[in-house]
């Protein structure tokens, strides 16, 4: 008797619940207009001069790399200011694909070459992400960190028994004789596999070259710290592909230093593009694992 009151109170209960929410929006919908035009009046301006007046910015990379639009832009603005004196990159990345990671690798050493940027892996700087942070003046890591995984690579799936089984065929019109290498409705022959084999290669060669040249490191070394082997952050300074081994703070002091920043002041994000950012990061973690093509993973 008693586990068949249980339920409908439970129902009630949320019932309540969610009438509560609705009604508090209609009743105070007013009032919540009201104080965001005060906040749009008399905290934005404020909160806008504080911005102007930072000498030092903080960018995110986070999550798989899918775009870069959003992150060269932030680099970009950062360049552009002549009050921001130095920049903390701060990446905790698997990596991604590889055109976005490379456009935020050449973004990121042309602002490098005009003020000081320090790199801080705070989880993961893997892969693309490390791509993406190679020209930094100054790499420090996480103690617990990983580094490296400098490797590329092709992925995708064989549903040829799968769509056998449901009764799906494919009809194609094509021309050149590698058009449909990489196509997931059927194991790919020799010829195309060959093909997609030298692309991959010709992707490794550039990102191997690059770290060389940004890191100062021995080419004729590559196999020791470009096999694809994530080191933690300790192994990876001792292979060059990082300078420190430290924390936040440690970054935010050399960053201080480099800078010659003396009265340190951040520019905080937007809290609606922070938002905004960290809801596109997680769409793209999301659709990445639907989806795969060439990644520096």
């Amino acid at each position: 008797m008693s586990e068949q009151n249980v339920e409908p109170q439970k129902g009630i209960t949320v019932f309540g619940v969610i009438k509560g929410i609705l009604g508090f929006i209609q009743n105070y919908f007013k009032s919540l207009i009201f104080i965001l035009i005060l906040f749009v009046i008399f905290i934005a301006p404020n909160l806008s001069s504080t911005q102007e007046s930072a000498n030092l910015v903080r960018i995110d990379l986070s999550g798989v790399i899918m775009e870069s639009d959003t992150l060269v832009r932030d680099i970009q603005n950062a360049f552009e200011s002549d009050n921001i004196k130095g920049v903390l990159f701060v990446v905790n990345s698997p990596g991604g694909a590889v055109s976005p990671s490379l456009e935020i690798s050449m973004a990121l050493k042309r602002l490098a070459e005009k003020k000081p940027v320090v790199a801080y892996a705070a989880g993961s700087m893997a892969s693309g992400s490390y791509y993406a942070s190679i020209h930094a003046t100054h790499i420090i890591a996480n103690p617990g960190s990983m580094i490296g995984s400098i490797g590329v690579i092709m992925q995708s799936p064989n549903i040829e028994e799968l769509a056998k089984k449901v009764g799906i065929s494919e009809q194609v019109v094509s021309a050149g004789d590698y058009k449909q290498a990489g196509t997931i409705m059927r194991q790919w022959t020799p010829k195309e596999r060959e093909s997609l084999q030298e692309l991959i290669d010709d992707i490794y060669e550039l990102f191997v070259d690059d770290i060389v040249k940004a890191r100062g490191l021995d080419k004729a070394k590559a196999s020791e710290f470009a096999n694809a082997r994530v080191f933690i952050a300790s192994k990876a300074q001792k292979a060059g592909l990082i300078d420190a081994v430290g924390s936040i703070q440690d970054a935010q002091d050399a960053l201080l230093k480099l800078s010659n920043v003396t009265e340190p002041s951040w520019q905080e994000p937007d809290l609606i593009e922070k938002f905004s950012k960290r809801f596109a990061v997680e769409m793209r973690s999301q659709i990445s694992t639907l989806f795969y093509g060439i990644g520096a993973y």
